[in-house]
């Protein structure tokens, strides 16, 4: 049986080329061949050196004293020279031998060369020429490499294929070369020493260089708005020189560059926030249009984002100047810097507040609002007011409140007021309630395709399907926030705020934030939780009997108590006793100083206590307050007065049978306690306002005319009726029209007794009497003159 034959075909060498064993080895040979073929001419050049100089050498003929002369180190085996029988031959002899010497046969040659001695001249010069024409390679001369191709296959076999490298002078060299040669010329020239410039010189310098930088300042910012779409690479050459290195101008120059670029990022950032691209989108093909927009937005992402982190850069070096050093910017130039950034960074965080990086932004300025520097201070506050102001989303006030409450628990609570106060800002009406009444509001019920497959025709499916896709598209085309989505983060942001202010009611009671989270608690009471009012409204009421408070925190209290009792706290059955009580005994608090300004808090805790809570207040207790009122309207300032006066026109409207006060007859027994601080058995119903007479004479015109309204009995027409411009507004409007911060009546007071110029009458003296008068003082003059005895002669 015959051997099976191995149909197996060798591999062919297109092949082997694919596999990356083989290309491996290949460069391993190319690269041994190198070695070899470069260490194998090295070898065949030294041997052919040394065959050429070994021939040269061979070819000198030797006297027979220097052939015969034997080393040193042989001379134990010399024959001494009285062993030789020259005493015994003839001076014929020895001049034989001499001259047969002279023609060495084998027996005198040096042996250790192989070619005789006595060669052919013409052999010897042919040696000579063929060393000299042999090819020398000087030092400078460097090698050439062999650079191994890939083989070609024909019908005969694998021939291998090369060429030689090209070897180009390194520009380094020649670069060395020229600087030494520099250097050797410049060695030669003395160096001039430099001149001294004056101040004058300096100043002029300084004020040229300034004038060239804020020309290319303006030159760039003015082709980059011209162009937006092709001036990335000018907007990173404007933020390049943020990093101005002339000390002379390196600050003024840096300010001028961040206003600047702050200005430009505002007007070219589009009104929509980029997001980065997903593979997919990389690797599609798009317009030519499209990729430009592309390459666009991806610059300007990030040299936006360059461009802040070199703002949080200038203020990191100025919270570390003590430690930080430089050459360009002084230690006393630091806060200057710091102070543009921080312009920069709150104008950026209000006016882009819908761009990238915005979070980033806040999370830099908001802590900034309790710095020590109290000029970056006020911009950071400002800056967060018209960002809450302005914020119709939610998303950076959630944001903004979000550092604010991990900065105040970080201090440990240790922080400014201010920080707190900005939390009044809010533009937060209205929160989620609760699911259970939720659940009460009717909802539209959205068909699952099942039902609508069951419940509709296939017409009918169609009309459904295009309905809904045009509600999307109307919402989309809207670019307006869903109302949940809203009350969704009002409700986030409030949790935050109400976590805060229950943080430092409870650990921090001594803080002087309280008087802050009182104002804010005051604020957004309303839309607390019903499970917290009970606990809340013990705990005011533990603060207002501690006596730790101020009269204005008190106050606080007190508006805190009313706004939860007077939003979801209406269902609760609370009697908010000891709240009235409080504010009827604190009312004398006010007067015409300091508290001046805390009157308009307690306008508002009364239209709280009296006017929105009618149904649960007594005649009794509103008699109480009217009568207090009246009295406090006295020894206040006018705008305050009118304040007061204004509420008390409330209650009267309000309460109709309060106008037996102003009868001078007593009705029922008992006599007016003005000094009872309980306002239900002050017996007010027995007294009479008799303070309105006082106030018809007031220097202020507008508490006049309340004054004598009011005595009229406060009715809304007639003669005694008030102007619509002074019946519509409200206590608080009243209050801020007519104030006096800036020291003048509002509006001017006419004076009581108009101003006369007086007549001067000149009184001429007659001649005589004025020389009789001169005669006598000059008798008089002379004498000293005692008034005690002469007093005491005429007691005696």
């Amino acid at each position: 049986m015959k051997p099976r034959r191995n149909r197996k075909q060798a591999p062919s060498f297109r092949k082997l080329l694919k596999t990356s064993k083989l290309k491996l080895d290949n460069k391993l040979r190319n690269k041994q061949f190198k070695q070899e073929s470069s260490a194998k001419k090295r070898r065949k050049e030294q041997k052919k050196l040394r065959e050429a100089v070994r021939d040269v050498k061979s070819k000198i003929p030797r006297p027979l004293e220097t052939v015969n002369k034997k080393k040193p180190a042989e001379e134990e085996y010399e024959v001494e020279e009285e062993s030789l029988p020259l005493d015994m031959m003839d001076e014929d002899d020895v001049q034989l031998m001499k001259e047969m010497a002279q023609r060495a046969s084998f027996l005198t040659r040096d042996l250790t060369y192989s070619e005789p001695v006595h060669a052919n001249k013409r052999k010897r010069e042919d040696v000579i020429d063929k060393y000299e024409k042999m090819p020398r390679r000087s030092k400078a001369e460097p090698e050439k490499e062999v650079i191994h191709l890939l083989p070609i296959k024909d019908k005969h076999g694998i021939i291998p294929q090369s060429m030689e490298k090209p070897v180009i002078p390194s520009e380094e060299q020649e670069g060395n070369e020229e600087e030494e040669m520099e250097a050797e010329n410049t060695e030669e020239v003395p160096e001039e020493p430099l001149r001294i410039m004056t101040v004058e010189e300096m100043i002029l310098q300084r004020q040229a260089t300034l004038e060239q930088r804020k020309t290319q300042i303006a030159t760039l910012a003015s082709a980059i708005l011209a162009e937006p779409d092709n001036s990335i690479k000018k907007l990173k050459e404007m933020r390049s020189m943020l990093m101005e290195q002339d000390p002379s101008v390196a600050v003024t120059v840096r300010k001028l560059v961040m206003l600047s670029l702050m200005e430009v990022f505002k007007d070219i950032t589009p009104s929509y926030k980029i997001r980065p691209l997903t593979e997919e989108e990389k690797s599609a093909r798009v317009k030519k249009e499209t990729q430009k927009l592309r390459e666009f937005e991806e610059g300007l992402v990030s040299q936006y984002k360059f461009y802040l982190e070199n703002l949080e850069q200038i203020l990191k070096d100025w919270k570390q100047m003590k430690t930080k050093k430089s050459e360009v910017v002084s230690l006393n130039a630091y806060k200057g810097l710091a102070v543009i950034a921080v312009k920069c960074l709150c104008e950026l965080m209000v006016s882009l507040s819908h761009f990238n990086f915005h979070n980033n932004i806040i999370f830099l300025v908001v802590p900034l609002v309790n710095d020590q520097c109290k000029q970056v201070s006020e911009m950071c506050v400002e800056a967060v007011r018209k960002l809450f102001r302005q914020d119709k989303v939610g998303y950076a006030s959630l944001a903004a409140v979000k550092v604010i409450s991990g900065l105040v628990k970080s201090r440990n609570y240790d922080v400014r007021p201010e920080v707190l106060h900005l939390l009044l800002h809010l533009r937060i009406k209205e929160v989620e309630v609760k699911k259970d009444t939720e659940d009460l509001a009717p909802k539209q019920k959205v068909m699952s395709y099942k039902d609508k497959k069951k419940n509709l025709s296939r017409m009918q499916r169609k009309w459904k399907k295009a309905e809904e896709k045009l509600e999307r598209e109307l919402l989309e085309a809207e670019a307006s926030e869903s109302k949940e989505k809203k009350l969704k983060l009002n409700t986030e942001t409030l949790n935050i705020v109400f976590l805060t202010y229950f943080r430092i009611l409870k650990r921090a009671q001594k803080s002087i934030l309280i008087p802050s989270v009182l104002e804010g608690l005051a604020k957004f009471a309303h839309l607390i939780n019903v499970d917290f009012f009970d606990d809340l409204l013990v705990v005011l009421h533990k603060l207002i009997d501690s006596g730790d408070l101020t009269y204005r925190e008190s106050l606080h209290c007190v508006q805190t108590a009313f706004n939860i009792l007077s939003g979801q706290g209406d269902v609760l059955n609370i009697d908010p006793l000891k709240f009235y009580t409080h504010l009827y005994k604190t009312l004398y608090g006010l007067h015409a100083g300091a508290t001046n300004d805390d009157t308009l808090i307690a306008l508002q805790c009364l239209e709280l206590m009296l006017t929105k809570r009618r149904k649960q207040v007594s005649q009794q207790r509103a008699l109480s307050f009217i009568k207090r009122l009246s009295t406090l309207a006295l020894h206040v300032l006018p705008n305050s007065s009118v304040g007061i006066l204004s509420t008390n026109r409330v209650l009267m409207q309000t309460f109709p049978k309060t106008d037996i006060l102003l009868d001078n007859d007593s009705h029922g027994s008992g006599i007016y306690l003005p000094e009872l601080d309980e306002p239900e058995y002050c017996n007010a119903q027995n007294s009479a306002l008799w303070e309105f007479h006082i106030l018809l004479r007031h220097y202020h015109p507008v508490v006049q005319m309340f004054a004598a309204h009011l005595c009229a009995g406060a009715p809304s027409e007639g003669s005694a009726a008030l102007k619509a411009e002074l019946s519509r507004r409200s206590a608080q409007e009243l209050f801020a029209d007519y104030s006096m911060n800036e020291m003048t009546f509002n509006p001017p007071v006419s004076e009581s007794v108009p101003k006369r110029k007086a007549k001067c009458r000149v009184y001429e003296l007659n001649k005589d009497l004025e020389q009789l008068i001169q005669a006598q003082l000059e008798k008089v003059s002379s004498l000293h003159v005692d008034f005690s005895s002469c007093i005491k002669s005429e007691s005696t």
